[in-house]
């Protein structure tokens, strides 16, 4: 699988599903990375964190 190059946030999807009351999933297909916690929130946040982590480390090996 190819990773993406692109430098905006808002190329990059953030998926969130629940499974039950408090067992959430967030998953980014561009990376295919996937985090699961107990709180949209805190699956949400976690994932444009990782999102924002891969875009700096694009800006500094380019």
């Amino acid at each position: 699988m190819n990773r993406p190059t692109s430098t905006d946030p808002n190329d990059y999807e953030v998926l969130i599903r629940r499974r039950g009351e408090e067992d959430y999933a967030s998953y980014c297909p561009q990376l295919a990375h996937m985090i699961k916690g107990t709180a949209h929130e805190e699956v949400e946040e976690a994932m444009k964190a990782i999102v924002l982590e891969y875009i700096a480390s694009l800006k500094t090996n380019a």
